[in-house]
């Protein structure tokens, strides 16, 4: 899959505030599947942040 290289372009091309989550050992469709490799507080963090 080309997530990862996607991802990265998108996160280039994208204005501030940006952050980029890369799980590592998970694959696009594992972020699906396994709501346990989710990083929700990493996430929750952002857009608290972010968010206004």
């Amino acid at each position: 899959a080309h997530s990862l290289e996607f991802s990265e372009e998108a996160y280039k091309l994208a204005g501030q505030p940006k952050q980029l989550i890369i799980v590592p050992g998970a694959g696009h469709v594992d972020l699906y599947d396994r709501v346990d490799l989710i990083p929700f507080d990493t996430l929750g963090e952002f857009f608290k942040k972010n968010l206004k």
